[in-house]
């Protein structure tokens, strides 16, 4: 495994193109100022004004030469991709649809809670990875996003937020496999980390995956922490539904999450779906911690968020808690996941791109089924994490 974290300038062509401000390391930046004869410092003179400052007209930058700033725009753009809408729910969670080129969009959301406020991200148009119970994974993959367009994704948002709302965390949990994208992925965690820039703990950022082995080291080099679709008990639970498994078998994928224990020393988290009569029964449970027990680890359980044409259903209330009661039997450390956002198709496995849906299938804020999850929300008493 690798052992440090060092950072990857892209190459740059000096060229009539301005690059986008938000795609670029500090790193990145200083190699661009120099390819057209300007100082190395400049690159953090430009970071602070931007995302300490919020400055993008140059003409503000007043430590900058009057000849310096004339020409920035030879250089560089500060485009950021639109907020096409904005939707709260009735719980706090609000979720927002970005234009991002192409015609094309993505979803991404914010989950408050009484000690943070996380977005959720996304890295990709859609999904290759065709996880059966996901919606996204409906929509096959459309396009790959720059880092500009992740980082985007915090930045509008965070100007969104009022008072001294802030983010407080960032999870790689939307649209798309991350690792699947995983140079702009971490690319844009660079961006955001940047002691210049905004700041943002890589120890607040989490990774999802539904488990590409090859790409997993990446993980622990850059950081940032894991979290594993794992949703099954051995292979053939897994393999019905998500196809990955097939490549990667569960023997791989935990090798890799040991290797991530032993790199990084945090505890890998263990995302679980609960499908009634597939991955919800007891005995589920118990083969789940024999599978999972020799790894330093923590099980997040999500009852299924159910979506038009999944072809699922979410188990009942006294399911999931006799589910969750077995593994806190066995010692396992479980948080049940409390559903967030579903008024708005918000929820874990319910986003998609506006451009690809149907109106009736997204329009939800008056469909039974919408207010039937909501009741059924209204009477849950889970724990989020």
């Amino acid at each position: 495994m690798q052992t440090e974290t060092q950072s990857v300038v892209t190459p740059i062509v000096n060229s009539s193109s301005p690059r986008n401000f938000f795609s670029l390391t500090l790193a990145d930046l200083e190699v661009l100022f120099k390819s057209f004869g300007k100082e190395k410092f400049r690159a953090q003179q430009v970071y602070k004004w931007v995302y300490d400052k919020k400055v993008t007209d140059a003409e503000q930058m007043t430590n900058l030469s009057k000849d310096f700033r004339a020409e920035l725009g030879n250089m560089l753009t500060f485009e950021l991709p639109a907020i096409k809408t904005h939707l709260k729910s009735k719980d706090g969670t609000q979720k927002f649809l970005f234009d991002v080129g192409d015609g094309k969009t993505v979803e991404a959301v914010v989950i408050p809670a009484e000690d943070r406020m996380t977005l959720c991200v996304s890295s990709e148009v859609g999904c290759n990875m065709a996880c059966k119970f996901c919606f996204t994974g409906k929509q096959k993959l459309q396009k790959r996003l720059s880092s500009d367009q992740i980082v985007g994704q915090f930045l509008q948002v965070q100007n969104t937020l009022t008072g001294d709302q802030r983010l407080t965390n960032i999870v790689f949990m939307g649209m798309g496999e991350p690792l699947d994208n995983s140079d702009e992925v971490f690319k844009a965690v660079e961006i955001l980390n940047s002691q210049w820039g905004v700041n943002f703990s890589r120890r607040r950022v989490t990774v999802s995956t539904s488990g590409i082995v090859p790409e997993m080291w990446k993980i622990a080099h850059h950081k940032t922490r894991l979290a594993v679709s794992l949703n099954g008990y051995d292979d053939e639970s897994r393999s019905q539904i998500m196809p990955i498994n097939k490549k990667y078998p569960l023997k791989d994928l935990l090798k890799a999450c040991e290797e991530n224990y032993k790199e990084s020393g945090d505890m890998v988290t263990f995302e679980y779906v609960l499908l009634k009569g597939i991955t919800d029964q007891v005995e589920h449970a118990q083969k789940l911690y024999q599978l999972t027990k020799h790894i330093p680890c923590k099980i997040n359980i999500i009852p299924f968020n159910e979506h038009p044409g999944s072809g699922f259903e979410r188990p009942s209330d006294s399911q999931i808690l006799k589910f969750q009661n077995e593994l806190m039997r066995l010692g396992v450390h479980v948080l049940l996941r409390r559903t967030m956002g579903r008024d708005i198709f918000a929820a874990c496995g319910q986003l998609r791109s506006e451009f690809e849906s149907h109106p009736k299938q997204m329009d939800t804020s008056n469909s039974k089924l919408t207010r039937t999850l909501h009741l059924r929300s209204n009477s849950e008493n889970n724990t989020h994490t």
